[in-house]
């Protein structure tokens, strides 16, 4: 692979990332975790559609007393990043993992003041990649 950043490099640049950030806007997030596999866009599979990261927000407590200390979360995926790698020799490993950790703060802070801005941005691409992959 050309252009690789094996797992324990990666994990080093996103908790050195983390650390830039200020803890203001990490108020109520329990936190950035790295999954070692690549995932699919879902509703874009097989068409490498790779999601880098992800909010998890439980939203609400239900009414059966669920969610109880999970909290809020974000998720970046190793693998998919290395799957964008593999295709692009110019990836940039740290603007990507940063860009990647600003959107997902973002989510969180709209998460916290009630907005869903960013979310419907993101929804609006999906479609836009859903319309162009049945345009093949």
């Amino acid at each position: 692979m050309l252009n690789a950043m094996d797992f324990e490099t990666f994990l080093e640049r996103v908790e050195a990332l983390w650390e830039q950030i200020p803890e203001v806007f990490k108020r109520e997030l329990q936190g950035v975790h790295v999954a070692e596999e690549a995932k699919e866009e879902p509703g874009l599979l097989g068409q490498d559609v790779w999601r880098l990261g992800e909010y998890l927000d439980p939203g609400p407590p239900s009414v059966f007393a669920g969610f109880e200390g999970l909290g809020r979360h974000i998720v970046l995926y190793y693998g998919s990043f290395q799957k964008v790698a593999e295709g692009d020799p110019a990836f940039d490993w740290e603007a990507e993992i940063w860009e990647t950790l600003l959107h997902e703060l973002q989510h969180h802070v709209e998460s916290l003041a009630g907005r869903d801005d960013l979310v419907q941005q993101d929804l609006a691409q999906l479609r836009a990649l859903r319309q162009k992959g049945a345009g093949r």
